[in-house]
């Protein structure tokens, strides 16, 4: 008896680290070049994120998930995700900083991503203005 409880006790804790929810794979093929090249749609994405405009499909379950990707850096997400996050979060930092500043305010209002991304970039020495 006490062996079906230890290993009952070893299942159930073992269980939340086999389990760990990923976000869906469903929108991995979204062209994110083609979105950060258009002003229409990536304005239409940031109007989403900031309950500015209706969401598409694929923009609603980003809105839905960045939070939880944010707090537990992406841990949720397929590599595609991490890829296509750091490509567009890279773009708003250096090319849209006041659409960037909106977005930070309300999901990163501590600036964590943008201190991590400032101790991962390279070339101009970190600045950022």
């Amino acid at each position: 008896m006490r062996y079906l409880i230890f290993i009952t006790v070893c299942v159930l804790s073992s269980s939340s680290v086999l389990t760990e929810e990923m976000y869906t794979t469903k929108f991995d093929n979204v062209d994110v070049d083609a979105i950060l090249s258009n002003d229409r749609l990536l304005n239409g994405y940031v109007g989403c994120l900031l309950d500015k405009n209706p969401c598409t499909p694929d923009a609603a379950e980003l809105k839905k998930n960045l939070p939880d990707a944010l707090e537990h850096d992406c841990a949720g997400c397929s590599e595609a995700q991490k890829n296509m996050a750091d490509k567009i979060s890279h773009h708003l930092i250096d090319n849209k900083p006041d659409d960037w500043k909106l977005l930070e305010d309300k999901y990163d209002p501590t600036g964590a991503y943008r201190r991590r991304y400032l101790e991962n970039k390279s070339g101009d020495g970190g600045r950022l203005d």
